[in-house]
């Protein structure tokens, strides 16, 4: 019997792409389905639905405003079950509505209306979108923080002028991650308030570096997002520019640090000339960079773990955590790392520890120096399973820890593999038990004699998930749990120099 594909569109309805993730997560979950996206009906998202076996004429024919159900379930009767089941998700703000209930407006109109104080805007909507609500709320004198991806670059370029020439910061596009008088925005953390600032080109190198600073007992004034593409040439790190003038005016902020993958030349020196006059000093970590010549009031660093170190004025070596005792065992004849990442910025600062080894490694994700997987040449692989390879058409893996269940457990299977090396994030938009569940992937794929897998918790004692609670399920499912990122993949290095 064949596959049947079942299609329902909702006019003019839009609900956040997050929530939609975990709606066809849910729905891609019940017995009889082969597979479920709630998405909305872009162009692009309707070549993703297609290239998925999701989409037939009636959802073909939605536009970009309209809300696609697709369904791909082993029979009728199991394709009906299910849409009921996403209509009922769908509806559930509506049906828990009534009087009392909270107003959520519609409009960017009016919700500047209802609270007429605010100064900033958070835009979650399909990329297509996102920049026309920008400019609406930028023409209004608000800053903005774009959560959508997809947006034209060249879009998001002249955006990002028209905002500066009317005084207004642009986080994003694509920006997940912002701390903003305390308030966590988006994929970020609960850390305390204190007199260190962070300009952010990447959201989970943004997560480990506050959260570490949390763990060394300081704190943040504001974590600034910019969005992944800020230093490319086209946009010229205007976001970024304008954050370092924000942070060096704003009084409780004492010393600056500035996260990104390593811009081209002319848009270091700009970003660097621009740190050099300021009164401050300032941590700059450009993963993946080599050494260039700094200010005299700015420091280089090449780990997400240095930057943190060094914001927060620690000795490196003070915090060092070595690997000793049982924790070096691996299995003898293996001689391999896998990274499996969610955080792509994680996974390029193991790549960087594992250079400075003169360790090989290959990465769909690679920094300098590292050779890509199509050049796979038999060394360590790290892999950033939060690239759109593996999560077009489903959610994130720090959402949806599921989307890096066939890549666990292939490196379970191979015989090659002595060492499984994956982060664990949580917080604010993540999952609610990352820990728990890749611990449960392990008990039923894990063998005797397998890899030994190392990992690390980005986040805090007052996230929800609990940092040393996901800790505990680790170390209780028989995974080494470092200290950092940084330390885990020490450790991994330590664990296959020791095999033998």
């Amino acid at each position: 019997m064949s596959a049947v594909i079942l299609n329902l569109v909702r006019k003019g309805f839009y609900l956040d792409s997050v929530a939609l993730m975990r709606f066809s997560r849910t729905i891609a979950e019940l017995e009889g389905i082969e597979e479920a996206a709630l998405m909305m009906g872009t162009s692009a998202n309707r070549q993703i639905m297609s290239d998925a076996g999701l989409l037939e004429k009636t959802g073909s024919a939605a536009e970009g405003g309209d809300l696609v159900i697709g369904i791909r379930a082993k029979d009728q009767k199991y394709a009906d079950r299910a849409l009921a089941k996403s209509q009922a998700l769908l509806d559930q703000p509506t049906e828990k509505g009534g009087e009392g209930a909270a107003w959520h407006p519609r409009t960017l109109r009016a919700a500047v209306k209802s609270a007429p104080d605010s100064n900033l805007v958070l835009i979650s909507v399909p990329g297509d979108f996102a920049i026309a609500e920008a400019r609406k709320a930028i023409r209004r004198g608000l800053h903005v923080m774009i959560f959508s991806d997809n947006v034209d670059l060249a879009e998001e370029a002249d955006l990002k002028r028209e905002a500066r020439d009317l005084g207004c910061l642009v986080m994003g596009p694509d920006c997940g991650t912002a701390i903003i008088n305390g308030t966590p925005l988006a994929f970020a953390n609960r850390v305390p308030r204190g007199d260190i600032g962070i300009i952010g080109a990447s959201g989970t190198g943004t997560q480990e570096v506050t959260c570490l600073i949390a763990q060394y007992g300081m704190g943040i004034s504001h974590a600034i997002g910019v969005g992944g593409r800020d230093l490319k040439p086209e946009i010229g790190a205007i976001s970024t520019l304008m954050a370092i003038d924000a942070l060096d005016d704003d009084p409780n902020t004492k010393h600056i640090v500035l996260v990104s993958k390593p811009p081209e030349a002319d848009i270091a020196a700009k970003v660097l000339d621009r740190i050099s006059e300021s009164t401050k000093p300032a941590t700059v970590c450009f993963i993946g960079a080599d050494k260039i010549p700094m200010p005299v009031n700015a420091t280089q660093v090449f780990s997400l773990k240095q930057a943190a170190l060094t914001a927060c004025g620690i000795d490196d070596e003070n915090l060092q955590t070595p690997m000793t005792g049982e924790n070096r065992v691996a299995p003898a004849g293996r001689t391999k790392v896998r990274g499996l990442f969610s955080g792509g910025t994680l996974c390029a600062e193991a790549q960087v520890i594992f250079l400075d080894a003169d360790e090989a490694v290959n990465s769909n994700a690679p920094i300098p120096g590292v050779s890509s997987l199509d050049n796979a040449n038999g060394a360590h692989i790290m892999l950033d399973l939060g690239e759109d390879e593996y999560t077009r058409g489903k959610p994130h893996p720090m959402i949806d820890p599921s989307v890096r269940d066939d890549a666990i457990i292939e490196a379970l299977k191979d015989e090659t593999v002595a060492v499984i090396l994956a982060d664990m994030v949580i917080g604010y938009g993540a999952h609610d038990d990352p820990a728990g569940y890749f611990a449960s992937v392990i008990k039923e794929y894990g063998v005797d004699g397998g890899p030994l897998i190392i990992s690390s918790v980005t986040g805090t004692e007052e996230d929800p998930q609990i940092r040393s609670a996901q800790m505990a399920k680790l170390e209780a499912a028989g995974v080494r749990v470092a200290p950092t990122n940084a330390d885990a993949a020490a450790w991994a290095l330590t664990a296959i120099r020791s095999i033998g």
